[in-house]
């Protein structure tokens, strides 16, 4: 009897239990608690309605409130519950430092964001001009001059695209301007004004130029900028930070009256003898005329010159080959070590070659790591400009090798006959037209017999005097944008933005020209391929035929010449 009455109890409780998880069960089948349960007690749904969180159940934030009377050791409501990336967003920002530093005085999300029942919707004007007044009740001074910006009074008038603090500093991850990722960093600047200033249809409504980012990147301080380069102005540098005025007010940076001043700040002296024009041009149309057609100039000149190079070593190319490989006269192990090698270059001028190709090589490379710093081979020498401007300083000892280099030349050209001897012989001659013109017509299949060489031909003329006015050119250029303090004290600006123009073409057709011309004659030409050994050993090896067309007479060295 005893048995059955323990049975008995024991399946009665198991019953129960039973029950009572089915009705757990069911209560979270129906779901989170509604909120007009919570309004019976707490006056908050007419606030929370129109707010951010208006479609939010209470439950989502308030866990553990599902009984009455509630618990007291139930958590109270966490952002991070549903804003997890923009929790860890802010733990990256220096609010986020000062609260771990015990700050309390540091502002968290109720203190931007306000009482969570009442978090207004972002985007609207409202919430927008709050938020300029949040961050002003501890950046007083900055709230101040920003009033008095264009970008503060359109914001007080209710103009919806105006930016306001969160726009250009971030709204969570706000970090200062000395760190790399923050939005105001001198390498992010550009971009965050480029927001805006760079978006066509909002500069469209307003009347503004959307050129502005672009014509800023391209520039020298926008260049150098990208390539990470530290203590470069960046748009804050001339337009100022919170008070910025446009052009046409007396108290802007940027004010005729101002500009000088203000590039007096980097640039000592710069603006006291010529009005400073335009940092950065919007509009190509109204560039000064001489910016303009030296651009024009060397847009016809470049793609027309190299065309001619490929289009002659091209012809010379398939005439050689032709001759050498289809008659069975192609001797690769003769043209390495011939028997009556050509003496071409004294042991002073290889080591002369040699500075000279490791200058060029270093120039060229650190030159258009500035123009090109996002690609993937300007990487390496621009890993460094944040603590070191190495690219900088290896271009500059380069130049100042090259023009050394060229200032030996000239010196050992007056000391030593025999070179002085060696180098009459590249002086232009009438006949060197003629011979071009043979040349070119033999090339170009246009002439059966292959005219005579002399012992310099106009190739090696053409290449030799384009190499003396392009080191000039690149020298004067190169000097007055390396004292760019000094050139703006005595010179306008017009002359620094024309010296960038021709420093940066010339390179360009420079570059071009020794892989094109230069590189073949000494490398590919299937006369003395795979390279023409004179650099080193100062013998070429190119070998003609015995009936004199194409003969090259040597110069022989004599005692006292190396």
């Amino acid at each position: 009897m005893k048995d059955l009455k323990w049975t008995n109890r024991a399946g009665a409780a198991v019953v129960m239990l039973a029950l009572a998880g089915m009705s757990g069960m069911a209560q979270e089948a129906a779901g989170p608690v509604p909120n007009s349960v919570c309004a019976d007690c707490h006056e908050t749904e007419a606030t929370l309605k129109p707010s951010a969180h208006g479609g939010v159940s209470c439950a989502s934030c308030h866990v553990g409130f599902k009984e009455y009377p509630h618990p007291e050791n139930a958590p109270k409501p966490q952002c991070a519950q549903c804003h997890q990336v923009i929790t860890q967003e802010f733990e990256l920002s220096v609010h986020a430092a000062e609260i771990r530093k015990g700050n309390e005085g540091a502002p968290n999300c109720a203190f931007c964001h306000g009482e969570s029942h009442e978090i207004k919707v972002a985007k609207t004007p409202e919430a927008r001009k709050e938020s300029v007044d949040n961050c002003g009740m501890c950046h007083g001074e900055a709230l101040e001059a920003f009033n008095k910006s264009i970008h503060g009074k359109d914001v007080a008038r209710g103009v919806r695209e105006a930016p306001v603090c969160t726009d250009c500093h971030g709204s969570h991850a706000v970090g200062g301007k000395t760190l790399a990722a923050s939005s105001v960093s001198p390498q992010k600047l550009a971009d965050t004004c480029g927001n805006c200033h760079g978006n066509l249809k909002l500069m469209q409504r307003f009347g503004l130029n959307a050129n502005q980012v672009t014509s800023f990147n391209e520039s020298f301080h926008g260049l150098a900028v990208k390539a990470g380069q530290q203590n470069i102005a960046d748009c804050a540098s001339c337009h100022g930070y919170h008070e910025i005025l446009p052009s046409t007010d007396p108290e802007s940076m940027i004010h005729p009256k101002n500009i000088a001043a203000t590039c007096g700040s980097c640039h000592p002296g710069a603006g006291t003898r010529f009005p400073i024009t335009r940092i950065h041009e919007v509009d190509p149309s109204s560039q000064p005329e001489i910016i303009r057609y030296a651009r024009i100039f060397y847009i016809w000149l470049i793609p027309g010159t190299i065309g001619f190079m490929l289009l002659h070593h091209l012809g010379d190319f398939i005439r050689k080959m032709f001759s050498l490989r289809f008659r069975g006269r192609l001797y690769s192990t003769r043209m390495l070590r011939p028997a009556q090698p050509t003496f071409r270059m004294h042991r002073s001028e290889r080591w002369l070659h040699g500075l000279l190709s490791l200058s060029f090589i270093l120039l060229a490379y650190t030159g258009f790591a500035l123009h090109y710093p996002d690609e993937w081979w300007s990487r390496p020498v621009l890993h460094w400009e944040q603590g070191y401007p190495l690219r900088g300083t290896i271009h500059r000892i380069s130049g100042i090798v090259l023009v050394v280099t060229g200032l030996i030349h000239v010196a050992m050209i007056a000391l030593n006959k025999r070179l002085r001897e060696h180098w009459l012989e590249l002086i232009p001659r009438v006949s060197d037209a003629r011979e071009m013109v043979e040349g070119t017509l033999w090339r170009l299949g246009l002439r059966k017999e292959r005219p005579a060489v002399s012992p310099h031909s106009y190739v090696e003329k053409a290449e030799y005097w384009a190499l003396v006015w392009g080191t000039a050119v690149m020298a004067v250029t190169g000097l007055l944008l390396w004292a760019n303090n000094i050139t703006l004290q005595y010179l306008p600006k017009v002359w620094i933005d024309f010296a960038r123009v021709i420093h940066y073409y010339e390179a360009v057709l420079a570059t071009l020209a020794i892989l094109v011309w230069h590189f073949y004659t000494v490398i590919f030409d299937p006369e003395i391929y795979p390279m023409d050994p004179a650099w080193v050993t100062g013998y070429s090896p190119r070998q003609f035929d015995d009936d004199g067309h194409g003969h090259v007479h040597g110069h022989g060295p004599e005692k006292g010449a190396e």
